[in-house]
């Protein structure tokens, strides 16, 4: 892999946000930049969209693009309670807009989706429901920042017995129960449930989610060790991840583009132009992550 020249793709292409993600991980940059550029997918109910996900071009609130703010913020220590966007995220989420009270879980696509640019997953079909993603995470941020609810307690119980039955739990659901483990972990929530058995139970679904055939990462779009471990959740590489890690970060070199950077796995499904716009914001955030993957020693 060419160090140099990927990082030069992320500075000369990435949106302000990823950017500011790249100089805190590689420049000594300021997390607080992070906070403010992510400020600016926030809308005034608390919650984000404005093609945070880069895949939804929605403007309005959702589940899930709050999610991948949280995850943002996590991934650069801003997860502050009392911080002004903590704040605005935890009101929305306790508003339950686009939350299924019947079924007690966040959407995973919501109907205005429609609207909008965007990827065939996020047409809402159905209640709009995908298992615990992104409950799970959403639910462990609310119980460490928000105040410790009976309902939201429930949800991460459940959310806990819905992976203890289910054997097949997909890629970015696990990213959900990752965050969920290190939030209540990390703010020291050890009375709702069992902290050492989810781990356990964590790292034996995610062997069993990780594509074993080393040649389909980045080619085909199945779940990789990068997926996982660019920067966090490290305590998770057991020692029968390490042989994938090192095959993959072996054939980074071979996945890298000639300008640099690293190219996303899938298409839209959906015949909007603005898929081209994606790709160029998914490519940089994308490499950032191949960066963070291949400095990992295991």
């Amino acid at each position: 892999m060419n160090v140099s020249a990927a990082k030069q793709f992320v500075l000369q292409n990435a949106r302000p946000l990823d950017r500011a993600v790249y100089r805190y991980f590689f420049e000594g940059g300021s997390s607080r930049d992070v906070v403010a550029e992510l400020a600016k997918f926030q809308n005034q109910d608390g919650g984000f969209g404005h093609g945070l996900e880069p895949d939804c071009f929605n403007p309005h609130s959702s589940p899930i693009a709050t999610n991948d703010a949280l995850i943002t913020l996590f991934r650069v220590g801003e997860l502050q309670a009392g911080a002004p966007m903590v704040k605005g995220m935890v009101r929305y989420l306790q508003s339950h807009d686009s939350f299924d009270e019947t079924r007690g879980r966040w959407l995973f696509a919501i109907d205005s989706n429609r609207e909008f640019p965007h990827a065939v997953w996020w047409e809402k079909e159905g209640d709009g429901i995908h298992g615990f993603n992104p409950t799970m995470s959403l639910a462990a941020f609310l119980v460490c920042f928000g105040g410790r609810t009976p309902l939201e307690e429930a949800l991460v119980r459940q959310g806990v017995d819905d992976i203890r039955q289910t054997p097949d739990v997909s890629g970015e659901a696990l990213k959900c129960y990752l965050l969920a483990y290190e939030l209540l972990d990390r703010n020291g929530i050890s009375d709702l449930v069992d902290l050492q058995a989810l781990k356990d139970l964590i790292a034996v679904r995610l062997d069993a989610a990780i594509c074993k055939e080393p040649e389909k990462y980045g080619v085909e779009y199945v779940p990789a060790p990068s997926d996982f471990f660019s920067g966090s959740y490290l305590e998770f590489v057991t020692p029968a991840l390490r042989p994938l890690i090192r095959a993959e970060q072996a054939a980074l070199g071979k996945l890298q583009q000639p300008d640099g950077g690293f190219d996303i796995s899938w298409e839209w499904g959906t015949p909007y132009p603005e898929f081209a716009q994606a790709r160029s914001w998914w490519r940089p955030r994308l490499t950032i992550d191949k960066l963070l993957f291949d400095a990992l020693e295991v």
